[in-house]
C-alpha cells in the first residue's frame, strides 16, 4: 500500500507540475538526478550520502558534511534534497559534491538511486524516513544513520495504522531528547542515542564566522533594534503597530517569503501606521540611503544570521502557521527570542522558554506586555539575553557526538 501511494503520489505531482512552477522544478529536477549520478559518482568512489527534507534539516547535516570534507577527503558527499525550497538555495553548495533531487521512494527508484549512487554511509536527517531506500540499504549492508531525529507519541509510526518497519532498518538513531528513546524503547528499538540537535552546533559555527555588516550598523545607530526574522504576515499585524508607537526603537523586518507581492504587503502596513521604510537592496544599490527611517526591510537572502547580532530582541515568524522557524539562529546571540503559539513541537523553544530565554505571545496585548516588560526593566532583558546565549553554548555538541559515532 505504501508504495501504491507513492506511484499515485508521484503520477499527481506529474499532474500538478502543469499547473506550479515550484513542483515542476522539483519534477524536472527529480528526471536530472540518474543523469547527474551517472556523470559524477564513479563505480570506485567511496560516498558518503546525506539526505535532507529542505532548508532547515540541511542545516542539521552541514557540520557533519564540512567536518567530513576535512577530515575524510577520500569521501565523495553526496547531498539530496526533496524539497525545491531546499534544492534551490543550495544546489551549488560547495561541502558536497554532487547536490541534487531524492526520487520518490518507489521500489524502483530506490533500486536505480541505490545502484548509482552506492554509498558507503547514508546519513538521513531529522525526519526522513522512507521505507524503500531504508530497507533495501539494510539488505545491501549500506549503513544508515538517523541524526537530529525526534520523536512524538503522536506521530503516525505509533499509531494502530502506523508501521515502525522504516525506523528499525537504521543501525543507529541519535535522536533530540530522552522522551524520544523512550518511546522508541517502549517498541524494543534501542540502537538509540541521545545527543541533542546539531544545528546548535551550526549556528554557533555561523555566529563566530559572521562578517561586520556596515549597511545595518549605520542604519541602527545608538537605537535599540527589533529584529523580525522569517516574519509572516500575522506577526507584522501584531508587531508593526507597536513600534509604531515606539518609533525610538529601529526595526528590522526579514520576511521569510520574498516576493514583491509580501513585500508591498508589509510596505503598506508600515505606510499606514506611519514608519518609514527603505529596502536592503536600495541601500545597497545606492538608490537610497538609511539616514532617517526606521525601519530596514531585509528583501535578499543570506542576511538574516548575521543581522541578529545587531538586535536587543528578536521575533521569529511561522508561530501563526505551520510552526516556528530557526530560534537558535538568533538565540545564539544571546538576546531573548519571541515566538507565536504553534511551537510546541520544537524542542529549543520549548527549553528556551523553560529557562527564560524566549517567550510566546499570541496576539498584540501579549506582545506589548513582553516587550514593554523589558523597556521598564532593562535587567530583565539582560537576564533573558544571558539565559537564551546560555543554553545555546551549554547544549552543543551533538555534531561531535555523531560524527565520532559514524565516522570515526
Amino acid at each position: 500500500m505504501y508504495s501504491l501511494g507513492l506511484y499515485l503520489y508521484s503520477f499527481c505531482a506529474v499532474c500538478a507540475s502543469l499547473f506550479s512552477k515550484k513542483i515542476r522544478k522539483m519534477v524536472y529536477g527529480i528526471g536530472q538526478t540518474y543523469i547527474l549520478l551517472h556523470r559524477h559518482i564513479k563505480p570506485t568512489d567511496r560516498v558518503a550520502w546525506f539526505h535532507a527534507a529542505s532548508l532547515g534539516e540541511f542545516e542539521q547535516g552541514r557540520p557533519l558534511m564540512e567536518r567530513l570534507r576535512v577530515e575524510h577527503p577520500e569521501y565523495k558527499i553526496l547531498l539530496t534534497f526533496f524539497s525545491p525550497s531546499g534544492y534551490e538555495v543550495r544546489k551549488d553548495y560547495e561541502g558536497a559534491d554532487l547536490v541534487c533531487y531524492l526520487p520518490f521512494d518507489t521500489p524502483g527508484n530506490a533500486m536505480s538511486f541505490l545502484r548509482l549512487a552506492h554509498p558507503e554511509i547514508a546519513v538521513f536527517i531529522k525526519y526522513e524516513f522512507w521505507t524503500n531506500y531504508l530497507t533495501l540499504m539494510h539488505k545491501r549492508g549500506i549503513k544508515v544513520y538517523s541524526v537530529s531525529s525526534i520523536f512524538r507519541e503522536d506521530q503516525h509510526f505509533f499509531k494502530w495504522y502506523g508501521s515502525l518497519k522504516p525506523i528499525r532498518q537504521f543501525d543507529h538513531l541519535f535522536v533530540q531528547n530522552d522522551f524520544s528513546k523512550q518511546i522508541l524503547a517502549k517498541h524494543e528499538i534501542t540502537n538509540v542515542t541521545v545527543v541533542g540537535d546539531t544545528r546548535l552546533d551550526r549556528v554557533i559555527d555561523i555566529k563566530n564566522a559572521a562578517a561586520p555588516l556596515p549597511l545595518v550598523e549605520k542604519f541602527v545607530g545608538n537605537s535599540p533594534c527589533f529584529i523580525a526574522g522569517s516574519s509572516w504576515g500575522p506577526d507584522e499585524e501584531i508587531y508593526i503597530p507597536y513600534f509604531a508607537e515606539h518609533k525610538d526603537w529601529k526595526l528590522i523586518i526579514a520576511p521569510h517569503v520574498i516576493s514583491e507581492t509580501h513585500l508591498r504587503e508589509i510596505e503598506k502596513l508600515l505606510a499606514d501606521n506611519n514608519l518609514t521604510f527603505v529596502r536592503y537592496t536600495d541601500i545597497e544599490n545606492g538608490k537610497a540611503t538609511s539616514n532617517n527611517e526606521n525601519v530596514l526591510i531585509v528583501n535578499c537572502f543570506g542576511k538574516l544570521s548575521s543581522i541578529y547580532r545587531y538586535g536587543k530582541i528578536a521575533l521569529v515568524g511561522g508561530g501563526f502557521g505551520v510552526g516556528i522557524h530557526n530560534v537558535p539562529e538568533a538565540a545564539v546571540y544571546g538576546i531573548p527570542v519571541l515566538f507565536g503559539p504553534n511551537n510546541q513541537k520544537f524542542k529549543e523553544a520549548q527549553e528556551l522558554k523553560a529557562c527564560g530565554g524566549s517567550f510566546e505571545y499570541t496576539d498584540k496585548e501579549s506582545f506589548a506586555a513582553i516587550i514593554n516588560g523589558f523597556i521598564s526593566d532593562p535587567s530583565s532583558l539582560e537576564k533573558a539575553g544571558n539565559a537564551a546565549g546560555t543554553y545555546i553554548n551549554s547544549n552543543a555538541g551533538a555534531a561531535d557526538k555523531c560524527f565520532r559515532a559514524i565516522f570515526g
